[in-house]
């Protein structure tokens, strides 16, 4: 196997601005990792002894021949670029050459390795020039370890600013949980101190991999989507969103992106999420959203950060416009990827609720796809319309379901109307007189403590509270928090009687809605009953005897 392992030509390594950044163990480990990555490694093996300073990445992936192993830490030496254009080509992880030379500087480092045509393997140790000081056969299978010891043993003052040993472990396993998100069909393994730490499971796509990662999150919390992308060249975007009516955050900690297998930062994306999740959460709340662009790389520029974590994207807008439609389309309910038993564990507590006054045990089922298509059928307590579809049966509140139809109405078609006789308030506030001014009613003193306001949302016309909306209106936000008022005041209260063909009328504007599954403040707005569910719950599978007509 001939070499794959150069060194740059020195223009190429003034180009290359920032160099690996090797400033903890988490960093050190990450760079390791990546290296296994664009070795094909579908197994990696990282073993930690923390107070040592001592790391051990082993991997089945392809390997290195000799040649390579005594070229692998020299300084700017790479196999993945060879000359200035593949800097705007790359599709590995690790580009730089630096990694290996830079931990040779730090630490003590050992490479064993065996290409998988090979039928021997080499060991060597390198000196703090990259060079390789003691090469010898060994018996290994088919991969690489890599064996980094005392890190940053020559640099005490470095070791004494990092975090402490808890706070870099905590580090290292959100390194390795960020790496797993892009690469779920990888199987890891961490040890810590010659003890096994943790495991992840090689899974099909990222949605099925992150339950591992956020236990609290379950499978059918989650709704994934991957679009072929034609522009600016073939592209792909995956996604992965938490649904609003099930699963959210306290923090914006879960809103991640990546770009052609790395985890990255782009304030620009992260913004542009949050918007499209905007009056989908309750207040205070932050989605679940996992983004992975597949993308040309000259349409990426990695010289944002020097540890390759923010990216410069070109045709920005563009890309946000397409992030904007995908989670448009992964937040709607229709035949494409509705699931009826996306509730599994909110129906599960209902039933087991239910059982728990007779001496029947419930097992949540599986969720299965299937076409919906709602049929109106009945009103219970005057406030949850239900309603019928092919795999069972839809509890919705009517008041939250009109609400999020008319909430987006106003939001497309925000219109204010002249109004006559003009609308009289007594003592408001300069702040209130404000406030009404800001969401664009036309408002003046009418008198000693009187205003007149002459225009009005288009909604509240027919309404005889309207003065009082208005003055809802006027004690603060802005105008999608009015328009959010303006939606609630007007929409069906519960405790309204509703003809079959009123509650027919509202499921077909709601299941329209761009946003289906939670009203503007964030509340879930059904609740599904699959019929698989119910025939378990009424064990209709068993069979009783044809004398009793079953």
């Amino acid at each position: 196997m001939a070499s794959t392992i150069q060194a740059l030509p020195t223009e190429v390594v003034y180009l290359i601005t920032a160099g690996e950044v090797i400033d903890s163990l988490a960093s050190a480990v990450r760079e390791l990792v990546e290296n296994s990555l664009d070795a094909g490694a579908t197994r990696i093996v990282v073993y930690l002894w923390p107070q040592q300073w001592r790391i051990r990445v082993a991997d089945n992936g392809c390997g290195m021949n000799l040649e390579d192993l005594q070229q692998a830490a020299t300084a700017h030496s790479t196999s993945k670029i060879r000359s200035s254009d593949d800097l705007w080509k790359i599709h590995s992880l690790g580009f730089r050459g630096e990694a290996l030379h830079s931990l040779t500087t730090l630490a003590e480092l050992e490479i064993l390795s065996r290409p998988a045509d090979g039928n021997l393997g080499w060991r060597v140790v390198y000196g703090d020039d990259g060079k390789a000081q003691t090469v010898e056969a060994t018996a290994i299978a088919p991969g690489t370890v890599v064996t980094v010891s005392n890190l940053f043993g020559n640099c005490p003052s470095r070791r004494q600013g990092l975090p402490s040993a808890a706070q870099q472990i905590k580090a290292v396993q959100a390194t390795i949980h960020q790496i797993a998100l892009c690469h779920p069909q990888v199987t890891w393994q961490l040890w810590q101190n010659d003890r096994i730490w943790f495991t992840i499971s090689p899974a099909t796509t990222t949605g099925q991999l992150l339950p591992q990662i956020l236990p609290q999150v379950r499978q059918g919390d989650l709704q994934e989507l991957k679009l072929e992308i034609p522009h600016p060249t073939k592209s792909a975007l995956s996604l992965v969103v938490g649904l609003p009516d099930r699963c959210h955050r306290h923090r914006p900690d879960w809103i991640r992106i990546a770009v052609n297998g790395r985890m990255v930062k782009s304030p620009e994306l992260e913004q542009t999420i949050l918007s499209a999740f905007h009056r989908t959460l309750p207040r205070d709340r932050y989605p679940i959203c996992l983004l992975h662009l597949e993308i040309s790389p000259d349409q990426i520029n990695w010289n944002r950060n020097p540890a390759k974590t923010e990216i410069y994207l070109n045709e920005l807008n563009y890309w946000q416009e397409q992030i904007t439609q995908a989670i448009d389309q992964a937040l709607r309910i229709d035949d494409a990827n509705f699931k009826d038993a996306v509730q599994t564990t909110r129906v599960s507590k209902l039933l087991k609720a239910a059982e728990e006054k007779g001496s029947y045990q419930f097992n949540p089922s599986k969720t299965e796809s299937t076409q919906h298509s709602l049929k109106a059928v009945a009103q219970v307590s005057n406030t949850y319309i239900v309603a019928e579809h092919p795999g069972g049966m839809w509890l919705v509140e009517q008041h939250i379901a009109h609400e999020r139809v008319l909430y987006e109405q106003i939001c497309d078609n925000w219109q204010l109307v002249p109004v006559e006789p003009s609308i009289i308030l007594y003592q408001l506030s300069p702040a209130q007189v404000s406030q009404l001014q800001r969401i664009g009613l036309d408002i003046e003193t009418f008198g000693e403590q009187l205003w007149a306001v002459r225009n009005i949302p288009t909604l509240l016309q027919q309404r005889e509270d309207c003065a009082e909306a208005i003055l809802e209106l006027s004690w603060g936000g802005d105008l999608q928090a009015a328009q959010v008022a303006v939606a609630c005041r007007t929409a069906i209260r519960n405790g309204t009687p509703l003809s079959l063909p009123e509650m027919q009328t509202l499921l077909d504007q709601w299941q329209r809605t761009r946003n289906p599954r939670t009203c503007p403040h964030g509340r879930p707005i059904y609740l599904s009953l699959e019929e698989s569910a119910l025939a378990r719950f009424f064990r209709r599978h068993w069979v009783i005897g044809k004398s009793h007509g079953i």
